[in-house]
């Protein structure tokens, strides 16, 4: 058994049709049958049945298919791996972080990175909490940081710190000077983030108003922080942000009020492989970890 074979039966178990499966390859139709022949002769067993309508996969087969798919992709994790321990310390290293805790102490970190590892090349992604779980999985990334929690048992998720909220508004058109006049802005217009890129978030952000007394009139959403900013400087409504976000926001034309009655937080950390044991990543999550922001 070659891996090719694998490879030729992964196609047709996927299209379940020969013929596409032989243009999907690249070859002929009959090499490809008599491989899938060869294949079942070697294991003794009927992998598809075939017929002059259609082609589907036995008991036996569909088993197989699950279980190379396994070996593919460990295949694929193994080789990721062994590309990154002969890199050693010249290959890339890639940071994925989530629009709203972005700040000058990643750009600092990369600063310090690059001081200690010159020949490594350092990439900066902005990325969904999911995808970033999904890429730290798959060896896309090195270091993920995020705003709420993993359950993979794959990732290693160490705290960085606790945020708060705060009600961002436009002070043109907002008037409200306290946490008490919160529940005033019930009929106002919110721009929150979109429930399908971030729906932890989403459903921490409907607590908060439910906690004040109302339903907030969601009209626009987005997936970046500061596209949400700028829609409320720009007057199409109000949203709740990060504490951390407004902290850093010296633009006069908006406005924050904290949430310090209402007792939710968002814990942003960061998530590596368990399996990555690297001078690099160690270095960038205790760099990190001193700055509390």
């Amino acid at each position: 058994m070659e891996l090719r074979h694998l490879k030729y039966f992964l196609a047709v178990a996927e299209e379940l049709n020969f013929t596409k499966a032989s243009e999907k390859l690249f070859i002929s139709q009959p090499p490809l049958s008599r491989q899938i022949m060869e294949l079942e002769e070697e294991l003794q067993v009927k992998l598809f049945i075939r017929n002059n309508k259609k082609v589907e996969l036995t008991e036996a087969g569909k088993y197989f298919e699950k279980e190379i798919k396994n070996i593919f992709q460990n295949l694929e994790r193994i080789t990721i791996k062994t590309k990154k321990i002969a890199e050693n310390i010249s290959g890339e290293f890639r940071i994925a972080y989530i629009s709203s805790i972005y700040s000058s102490t990643i750009s600092d970190l990369i600063k310090h990175l690059k001081e200690q590892f010159p020949y490594v090349n350092f990439k900066l992604f902005e990325v969904s909490t999911t995808k970033q779980t999904d890429a730290l999985e798959q060896g896309k990334i090195e270091l993920g940081i995020i705003r709420s929690p993993v359950k993979s048992p794959k990732i290693k998720s160490q705290l960085w710190f606790q945020d708060g909220f705060s009600v961002v508004y436009n002070k043109r058109l907002i008037q409200i000077k306290s946490e008490e006049e919160i529940p005033n802005l019930q009929d106002e217009t919110f721009v929150f983030f979109n429930k399908d890129y971030a729906p932890h978030y989403h459903e921490v952000l409907l607590e908060l108003c439910a906690f004040y007394g109302f339903t907030p009139k969601v009209v626009h959403e987005s997936n970046n922080i500061n596209s949400i900013v700028q829609l409320v400087k720009n007057g199409l409504g109000i949203s709740i942000v990060p504490s951390n976000i407004a902290k850093k926001n010296s633009d006069s034309a908006i406005g924050f009020i904290e949430l310090k009655k209402v007792n939710l937080y968002t814990n942003v950390s960061l998530i590596t492989s368990k399996e990555d044991d690297s001078e690099i990543t160690k270095s960038a999550v205790d760099f990190l970890l001193k700055f509390k922001n």
